[in-house]
């Protein structure tokens, strides 16, 4: 089924990356890297009840923000076809890919509950709010096939549940694999802005336009956000020597 599904989507050649094995990883790997965090919020919002509920909110939690974030981002690949939000998604995902390696980002706040039914419903409304850059991408990244989208939240959401203490721990080893995260952010923000109904017939004129634009926005976000990361870093040693 797969293969059919893959060689179909192979044939409509609609994105810089048609094969659909790969834009499936592309999605897993947007997950992973913008979801890693998931389990702090899962640890935080229960911390306050007793130890033989947790398992159930964090199943129950888990379970209804999946369903939320599949009709969500559902509603994302919908409305991407419209002109001009490709594009306009497309530059969020920029400032997303850009905040991934610079940092500077505020701490969520996390409220305890005493229930069960209270931290489930946290676990789902954080996230939610945490969860939308995710949407975002994933939408992009799917070149709206729905198979997609469904295939990469099933896969991605247990990794991110079970082993996203693992994944921290790799993202806090290898400081490079926020690069490769944010190069693949890059990379789908500019597949959507070239595949903008707005501006795709005018991009697609000149030959090799679309690929100059997304090598460019990618080598961008990456360079600014390593020059301005870098610099921060310096700042808060000699500010600590101080």
């Amino acid at each position: 089924m797969f293969l059919r599904i893959s060689a179909q989507y192979k044939d409509k050649g609609d994105g810089l990356m048609d094969s659909f094995w790969l834009s499936l990883l592309q999605i897993v790997m947007i997950d992973i890297i913008l979801g890693a965090d998931n389990s702090i919020v899962i640890a935080m919002a229960c911390r306050n009840i007793p130890q033989e509920m947790r398992n159930k909110a964090i199943f129950w939690g888990t379970a209804g923000a999946v369903i939320v974030r599949v009709i969500m981002t559902v509603l994302i690949v919908l409305l991407l076809k419209i002109k001009f939000l490709q594009l306009i998604g497309g530059l969020l995902l920029i400032w997303i890919a850009y905040k991934l390696l610079v940092g500077d980002e505020g701490e969520e706040k996390i409220e305890a509950k005493s229930s069960l039914r209270g931290a489930i419903q946290t676990i789902i409304y954080a996230d939610i709010i945490m969860g939308m850059d995710n949407m975002l991408a994933i939408g992009g990244a799917s070149k709206g096939n729905f198979t997609l989208v469904i295939l990469g939240l099933l896969i991605s959401i247990p990794i991110i549940v079970w082993g996203s203490k693992i994944i921290l721990h790799f993202l806090e080893r290898f400081p490079m694999l926020i690069y490769v995260g944010a190069g693949i952010l890059a990379y789908t923000a500019g597949e959507m802005i070239v595949r903008d109904p707005a501006v795709a017939d005018y991009l697609h004129a000149v030959p090799y336009l679309p690929y100059v634009i997304v090598a460019i926005l990618v080598v961008s976000v990456l360079s600014l956000g390593h020059r301005v990361k870098t610099r921060r870093e310096a700042k808060k040693v000699k500010a600590e020597l101080e």
